[in-house]
């Protein structure tokens, strides 16, 4: 089957309004279809400001799991950076949901490398959402706009992060950077924990992030912050002397917050000029 390319709207070169509301500029939306199963993911997109004056440059590719959630923060968190000169400037691109699920069971499906059988959601299916990614996404974004394919970086939170976790372990030179929030390392009684890891013989950047309040004490659920600890030293032992790991705990920051500063200080750690 071919793939499916939908263009929902195009660019937009300052703010503007429609009847929703407020449009991100220079973004747009496009539709691809995933071949073996025929699930279509909306691709969020947005393209830096200097992209239509500078005609000879190429641009890193920011890809961000978690579109409808992820994409606003980045585009506003790092506006001023990028546009600044601060940050390098990157293509932002979000991967959303498949359409006609509902976010909760396309996450779990897609983020999640093991299946775990006491979830009633489906779940397991990491590597074919690799493939999708790394056979379609990859090819389409490179394929038609200007970008620097050994500079990719994946941004991925809680279930998210575990997703970037199980790239980086079991594909790791699909990306150059990682930016892993809040990994949710507790799924399946921590059996990332246990996965192979396969070193990287390229130079690759690894950001860690958990707010400080992620454990039982504070009302999480899960320990996270014990999960991100051991993650870290899964990575720093074991992914080799290529991999290059920095992480954080922010203070004071719950599941439901620590993502933005997770983001902004992950990107600034990659991208930021000193």
């Amino acid at each position: 089957m071919k793939k499916t390319v939908c263009f929902i709207f195009l660019f937009f070169s300052t703010f503007g309004f429609t009847g929703d509301g407020l449009v991100i500029p220079r973004s747009q939306v496009v539709e691809l279809a995933e071949p073996l199963t025929e699930r279509v993911y909306p691709l969020f997109i947005k393209l830096p400001r200097s992209y239509e004056t500078e005609k000879n440059k190429s641009y890193p590719v920011i890809y961000l799991m978690d579109a409808w959630y992820s994409f606003q923060i980045t585009s506003g968190a790092t506006r001023f950076p990028m546009n600044s000169g601060a940050m390098e400037e990157a293509i932002i691109v979000g991967v959303s949901y498949s359409k006609g699920s509902k976010g909760a069971s396309s996450r779990v499906r897609d983020y999640t490398p093991f299946k775990a059988t006491s979830w009633k959601m489906t779940t397991g299916q990491a590597q074919g959402h690799a493939q999708f990614i790394r056979e379609t996404v990859f090819p389409y974004i490179e394929g038609n706009y200007r970008t620097k394919p050994s500079k990719r970086t994946f941004v991925g939170n809680s279930l998210g992060g575990l997703f970037g976790a199980y790239l980086l372990f079991a594909h790791p030179n699909m990306f150059d950077s990682y930016v892993l929030g809040s990994p949710s390392v507790w799924f399946d009684d921590n059996m990332i924990l246990d996965s192979k890891v396969t070193k990287s013989e390229l130079p690759i950047k690894v950001y860690v992030s958990v707010g400080s309040l992620e454990q039982p004490k504070f009302g999480s659920k899960e320990d996270m912050v014990a999960g991100a600890q051991q993650l870290a030293k899964k990575i720093k032992t074991q992914a080799g002397e290529h991999t290059a790991l920095e992480f954080r705990v922010i203070d004071g920051a719950r599941h439901a917050t620590a993502f933005p500063t997770t983001l902004i200080q992950g990107l600034d750690w990659i991208y930021g000029k000193q």
